[in-house]
Order: structure tokens, then sequence, then C-alpha cells
């Protein structure tokens, strides 16, 4: 038998994943089944649960793919070294996740949460990878602004990450549910907000 590749592997890999996209994009979070991944792939299930052992799993890689593309985002914005400040970090990661078609599916997810356990097990761990994210960048932004925060930036930032990670599931359940919505505003009210 022929040995596969690395590269094979990551680029059949990143096919399930966007195969898995598409359906959550179609049926939502609830409605996609692995078979309904295998089907819209057009692959073997053997080829699928060789890198998936289930939707769980599907969801975390899906997940991550996001929260890659959101650190691959702020480190754009960071174009001359200097640290963002929380406003200008918020704004990136919403304005990255504006652009996500996979945005739209989140909230669906969170309703999920408290009613599955499995589902609040991964959303805990994805959640808690973007706040480790917003951690360090605001006690970056806090150790480079020392007359700004009170105390040791590391602890100031373990502090407000909660309350500034909050901005982002704002934006996405208001821009579910209000039909005159203003993403731009929120973006501009963001940096007001959380001023350098």
């Amino acid at each position: 038998m022929p040995k596969v590749s690395d590269a094979y592997r990551a680029a059949r890999r990143d096919e399930i994943i966007d195969a898995a996209v598409r359906c959550v994009l179609r049926d939502g979070y609830r409605g996609v089944s692995m078979s309904a991944v295998i089907e819209e792939s057009g692959l073997s299930a053997g080829a699928i649960y060789g890198h998936f052992s289930g939707k769980q799993e599907l969801l975390v890689a899906v997940a991550e793919r996001v929260l890659d593309a959101r650190q691959a985002d702020l480190a754009a914005a960071r174009n001359d070294g200097a640290p963002l400040s929380p406003g200008e970090i918020m704004a990136t990661l919403i304005g990255g996740l504006r652009q996500e078609q996979l945005s739209h599916v989140i909230p669906q997810i969170w309703a999920e949460a408290p009613l599955d356990d499995d589902v609040r097990e991964v959303a805990g761990r994805i959640f808690g990878q973007v706040q480790a994210l917003l951690r360090a960048e605001l006690a970056a932004w806090a150790a480079a602004e020392p007359g700004r925060v009170d105390g040791d930036p590391h602890e100031w930032a373990r502090l407000v990450t909660p309350v500034v990670v909050s901005a982002a599931p704002g934006y996405l359940i208001q821009r579910a549910v209000l039909p005159d919505f203003d993403e731009d505003a929120y973006l501009a009210g963001l940096l007001q907000v959380y001023r350098r």
C-alpha cells in the first residue's frame, strides 16, 4: 500500500472540514450529521472517520480554523509591532468574524451548549482558547502602557478578559436578531469604549 504524505492528509482533512462547513451553513449545527458530511464530501465513511471520530471533533476543527484566522488577523493588525489596544483587539476579532460565513451559526452552537454536554465541553474548550488569546493580547498592551492599568499587566488581563470578550457575543447576537443592527457603528463604538 502506498504511503500517504502529510500534505495529502492535510489537504484531505481540509476537504472534510470544508464539507462540514457547507453542511452547517445549509442545515445549522443541530441538523448536521456525520452521514451528511460524508455525502457532502463525496468521500467514504472510512476516509472521514480516519480524520475525525465524530461530529464534536469535526466542530473543534472548524472552530480552530476560525480561531487561527483571527490570530492571523491580529498579527496583521500589529503592522508596526506595537500591541493593540483593547478596542483594536476586539474590533479586529469582530471584523474578522464579519467575514466568516460560519459566524451566523455560532449563536446556534451557544444555544445548544446548556442542553448538550458534548457541545458544552467543545464550546467551553474553544471559548477557553479565545480567552487565552485575548488575555495574552491584553497583557501585552497593558505591559506597553504601564500608566493605563493598575497592578500587574497579566493579572489585569486575567481580570478584564471575561468583560472584554463579551463584546463578540454581543455583536453576534445583535446581528442575528436586530434587523437594523449597524455593524459598522458597533465596531466604531468599541473603539470609543475601549480607547487607546
